[in-house]
């Protein structure tokens, strides 16, 4: 497909992807991308919205893993 490092596949059906079947690794790599959206100058919605996308999964999920990332202080914000 054609897909770079960055991008990984969770389901190829339109149906989206809820927290609980993501593995942690995959939660992780959510939040990353999140963090490095920020970073680059997207507000809160719109990277909340192109994390959602890239990872098949819906905004609710979005904010659930944010919360998870937040709390547990996962890199790049805080212990690995």
């Amino acid at each position: 497909m054609g897909l770079g490092v960055n991008h990984i596949i969770i389901k190829e059906t339109p149906m989206e992807v809820e927290t609980a079947e993501l593995t942690e690794v995959q939660r992780r790599e959510l939040f990353a991308a999140l963090v490095a959206a920020q970073d680059e100058g997207l507000g809160v919605k719109k990277s909340r919205q192109a994390v959602a996308a890239r990872f098949g999964v819906d905004a609710e999920t979005v904010v659930e893993v944010e919360d998870e990332g937040l709390d547990k202080e996962w890199p790049p914000l805080g212990k690995k």
